[in-house]
This record gives C-alpha cells, structure tokens and sequence, in this order.
C-alpha cells in the first residue's frame, strides 16, 4: 500500500469509533434489538423509598440503609432526597462525601436520587421554587456521583387548562432543569406516577416534546394502571434510564401481584442497560418484604 493510501486509510478508521459512538449514544438501548451482543449487565438497586417509615422517624439512616443493601447483595441504592438531613435544602459537602465514601467501601453505586416537585402548578412564581430545588438537587446528585435525578411532572389539576397547556408550561422548566443537568453531567428523569401522567401515551408526548439526550422516564410499573400495563411498559421501555419496579401492578385498574417473569421478559428483550430499583410498600417489616422480593427477583432474573 502506498504511503498517503495508508494515512488516509488510517485517518478513516481512527474517525469511525466516535461516530459509531455517538450513533450509538443518541439511540434508546432498545435499539439494537432482542439477543444482541451489545447488551451489557443488569444492575438491580433499591430504592429508598422502601424504608420510608423509619428513615423518616429517624429509627434508620442512610447509612444503615447502605449497610442493609450491602449485606443482601445489591449492586447500588437509589437515595431519594427527602431522607436527607435538612431536606429540601441540601446537606453540607462534608455529608455528602462522607455518604458516598461508605457506599463505595460497601461496594455500592448510587443509582439515583429524587425530589418532590410540582410542575402543574398555574404559578410561575411557585414553579421557579421548585425549578432552584431541583437545580440544587442536581449539584448534589453530581457530588453523589449519582447519573440521574428523578423528578415529577405534578399533581394538580388547575381548572381552565387542558393537559396540553399545563404540558406547554411543564416543558419550558423541565428544559430549564435538563440544561442544567447536562451542564454537571447528571441526567433528569421524570416518573410516571399516575399523577399528570397516567398512561403510555402522556409519557410519549411529554418525551417529545422535551426532546433532549440529557431527559429520559423513570419507569414506574406499579403507576400504569389504565389498560394493560405491561404493554404500556414496553411501548414505553426505550425512554427508561431509571426504573421504580413494584411487588404490586394494576391490570385494568386492579391490584396484582407482579408477574416478574413476563416484565423481566419485556426488560431483557428491549435490550435495557443499567439500573433496576426495587420497591416495596404497604404493610410489614420493610427487611423482610426488601429481602424477599430481592430473592425472587434475582431467581427470575436468572
């Protein structure tokens, strides 16, 4: 091969793996297809919420939330921010490094965190409040070294507006808060929580509309709950980037255990990278219900 042949070939090819990364960074997972070989390792969290009751009365901490999750195996844990000292405000760097410390000597990830927010609300004072919270939340969440921060779209209801113009409104902050998370490098992420959003095709249009790499759904399977939520989870499952997986599913509205071999099917087929927090609620010693649906989990996943 003559010279300048060999230099522009080898120009060529040292171009080729950051388009094809790229390429491959703008897509869902999803995109390459059930049985690929890109499919990369399913990492099963817990998220916080599941001790609500004692992390809130102060019965357990963080910490021994970390200790727990070590104990029973979980690759990370998913630290919601209300169950920090001092929430909504955010706690001092010593905290934060120091928390962080002890979950990577536990062998832990943070998979996530999460505030309460409210982007249905008619006033634009009240929304800008809770645009600074989550702005705050993404500094923190980038000391955490968590990926993503899981917001709500909200709860009300305001009369004399439609879904679409509460959406118009919903998205200008939710871009607010992406640019700044893309500015730290965390990812926001909004639940579908059976509030303003209540099925598949409200995910799909807010997701439009929003448009950017740096947003993406956490997917809550116990929040579908018109139709068939299973069918709803796998039109759906392309803009997950986080998960809230729950014990209990609606299937037209009623309350059912979860069929984890048919989600989990949904999961793998979709060719989905990363995280799955579990989640468990209602009654019951919150260990017990955390350790065995881990176990069954885990036998199901395979």
């Amino acid at each position: 091969m003559k010279r300048r042949q060999f230099i522009n070939r080898a120009a060529a090819i040292s171009a080729l793996p950051m388009f094809s990364y790229a390429s491959r960074w703008s897509q869902s997972a999803i995109s390459h297809g059930p049985g690929s070989q890109n499919c990369g390792k399913i990492k099963i969290s817990l998220n916080a919420y599941s001790f609500n009751d004692p992390l809130r009365d102060g019965s357990m901490s963080l910490d021994d939330l970390l200790g727990f999750c070590s104990g029973l195996g979980f690759d990370a844990v998913d630290l919601t921010a209300y169950y920090f000292p001092g929430y909504p405000e955010v706690p001092t760097d010593e905290y934060i490094y120091k928390l962080k410390r002890n979950a990577f000597l536990l062998g832990l990830d943070i998979s996530g965190t999460g505030v309460r927010n409210d982007f249905t609300d008619p006033d634009k004072r009240n929304r800008e409040n809770h645009i600074k919270l989550v702005k705050n939340w993404i500094e923190c969440a980038a000391k955490l070294g968590a990926p993503v921060i899981r917001i709500f779209a909200g709860t009300q209801n305001p009369p004399g507006y439609s879904w679409d113009q509460i959406a118009e409104w919903m998205v200008e902050d939710i871009l607010v808060c992406v640019e700044y998370g893309k500015k730290h490098g965390v990812m926001v992420a909004v639940q579908n929580h059976d509030d303003f959003i209540k099925n598949s095709g409200h995910v799909k249009k807010l997701m439009n509309m929003v448009d950017s790499e740096w947003f993406g759904l956490i997917l809550d399977t116990g929040s579908y709950r018109e139709g068939d939520p299973y069918q709803q989870i796998a039109e759906t499952i392309h803009h997950a980037v986080n998960w809230q997986i729950k014990e209990k599913i609606f299937v037209n509205g009623m309350e059912q255990d979860t069929d984890l071999e048919k989600l989990i099917g949904i999961i793998k087929a979709s060719c989905y990278k990363g995280y799955l927090p579990l989640e468990t609620l209602g009654a019951g010693d919150p260990k017990e219900k955390v350790k065995s649906f881990l176990e069954r989990f885990q036998k199901t996943l395979g």
